[in-house]
């Protein structure tokens, strides 16, 4: 039976601890610059916005031009995983990634920011969809939970790093902005020249096919969707003929990249995963939870510096609690799943934490004493880290080998598509409440309140005492109400996981097999499975 089947499975790569660790450092390098571009420029944002004069929606757009681009193309990768060298792919997102880490440090303006921003993202959603690819081809599902820890963990560093380095950055005048893209760079480099030294992972040479149509239609139907978010309620009125036409087109080019997916060989995202029940709810789960921490944490930053009135390298640390949450919950977790092989009641219990996490910020307000943020942002982070990277765990786990790269591309894709709505969401949320409480404290002050909150973000320590405090207050309720919108989200993800089926973590890479297989392969050869696959080493 086991041989019988051997044709249809890839073999576990065979690498011991210490050959894991060292391929891995190379790949864990390659997540910390993806994570230090987004999180390096959280807390400079206010001060790049300002000085190239942008407005809050070109805040929104910094950042969500680079998830769209994470996106649209994180299928992409995936998909190519599947078919080809992933050393290569890998190394290739990396090189894009500095491309655009470069351009963007030489902007002059935010419109061109935002589209070398898009590069960064293209190069982000290599990253992102590879790295979960490679870990789950080197090491078997339930010792992944283990190695899950370390990635949380470069994580957790990452996000801690990032918006330090950047206030320190910004806050340094012979430094300044731009060296928040630059920084990242030597980072990405050497990552290149480690994977290039430590990865050697097999390949089993396929004929590539790529899903232009697909990835064409997909890439439209979400952009425009972004862009109506981002517009309707300020530029035109929600119900308007601008957004009709929007709305109608993104639903007309979704229903025909349906179609497109359907019809081809290779799609880029393969409507057959959707049959399991696990990966449709961990989709569901992704994109709550994508919402949720992305939209509304993208923002932190723009509340302690303007709200609190702090620096950028005091709004970093400001942030601690919760990404020391994060750290510290996706380490030890990670332990007790690789030990147990258990993981469900982590999710429920990750995602339950969330919806909590972000009820109790939706009291924010400019005066919330600080050590009320810190426990509601802890919460927050002890919930992302038991339930992110965990969601891609259980889809891994029920699929085969040759479909891992899709698998696990279709949840990170859904998980930054969730990240985007939901910072143009709820950036537009954020940008309509301001000037509203703009409105309102200015009108009670006497001052006139035209096209408040439609220029470029306030430099609060420039401002009148009494309007100050108007415009502190207006952002600190503003931010108060984004994470009351999220918190929903959050209890959609719980309701999602709650229905999914745990199937205990495998010991083998050789995707799920029966109980009865799994039998024979641990007598037959002690514990290990004993299929040898075939393929050319990169």
């Amino acid at each position: 039976m086991t041989q019988a089947s051997a044709p249809a499975r890839a073999m576990p790569v065979q690498m011991s601890h210490r050959q894991i660790l060292e391929a891995l450092s190379g790949l864990l390098l390659g997540m910390f610059v993806a994570i230090l571009s987004g999180t390096v420029v959280a807390n400079a944002l206010p001060r790049i916005i300002t000085e190239l004069n942008g407005s809050q929606s070109a805040y929104t757009w910094v950042v969500t031009s680079t998830l769209l681009a994470t996106t649209a193309t994180t299928p992409l990768w995936g998909k190519l995983a599947d078919l080809t060298s992933k050393k290569v792919l890998v190394q290739l997102s990396l090189a894009i990634f500095v491309l655009g880490s470069v351009l963007a440090g030489l902007s002059q303006s935010t419109g061109q920011l935002i589209a070398c921003r898009v590069v960064q993202g293209i190069g982000a959603g290599g990253l992102t969809a590879l790295v979960q690819v490679v870990i789950a081809t080197m090491i078997a599902p339930r010792e992944r939970g283990r190695y899950s820890g370390y990635l949380g963990a470069v994580m957790a560093v990452g996000t801690i790093g990032g918006p330090l380095i950047g206030g320190v950055i910004v806050d340094t005048s012979w430094l300044g902005w731009r060296w928040c893209f630059y920084v990242g760079v030597p980072f990405a480099l050497a990552a290149l020249v480690v994977l290039q030294r430590t990865l050697d992972l097999p390949v089993v040479r396929r004929k590539v096919k790529i899903d232009w149509w697909g990835a064409t239609l997909i890439t439209g139907a979400v952009s425009l969707l972004l862009i109506w978010v981002s517009l309707a309620g300020n530029q035109f009125d929600w119900a308007s003929w601008q957004t009709a036409v929007m709305v109608t087109g993104a639903l007309l080019l979704g229903a025909a990249a349906v179609r497109v997916e359907t019809r081809t060989s290779e799609p880029l995202i393969p409507p057959r995963l959707f049959r399991n029940r696990t990966i449709t709810l961990s989709v569901v789960a992704s994109i709550a939870v994508g919402v949720g921490m992305f939209g509304a944490s993208v923002f932190l930053g723009q509340y302690f510096q303007i709200s609190r009135g702090a620096s950028p390298t005091m709004s970093g640390l400001m942030t601690l609690p919760m990404i020391l949450g994060l750290l510290v919950s996706s380490t030890v977790v990670g332990r007790i799943i690789t030990n147990t092989g258990r993981w469900k009641r982590y999710l429920v219990a990750g995602s339950a934490l969330l919806t909590v996490g972000f009820a109790l910020m939706g009291t924010l307000r400019a005066d919330t004493p600080y050590w009320q943020v810190s426990i509601y942002m802890a919460i927050i982070g002890v919930g992302v880290g038991m339930s992110m990277q965990n969601l891609v765990l259980a889809v891994q786990n029920t699929v085969e080998p040759h479909e891992l790269g899709a698998a696990s591309s279709v949840v990170a894709f859904f998980r930054s598509l969730g990240g985007a709505v939901g910072v143009s969401a709820l950036g537009a949320l954020l940008g309509h409440n301001v000037t509203r409480y703009l409105s309102e404290g200015l009108a009670a002050l006497g001052v006139p309140s035209s096209g408040a909150g439609g220029g470029t973000l306030p430099d609060v320590h420039a401002l009148p005492a009494p309007i100050r405090a108007v415009v502190e207050s207006a952002y600190g309720h503003g931010a108060g109400d984004i994470f009351l919108a999220a918190a929903p989200f959050g209890l959609i993800a719980l309701i999602a996981v709650l229905f999914i089926k745990e199937v205990p973590l495998l010991r083998h890479t050789g995707g799920p097999l029966t109980d009865e297989v799994e039998q024979e392969s641990t007598v037959a050869t002690g514990g290990a499975t004993a299929v040898i696959r075939t393929g050319v080493r990169d």
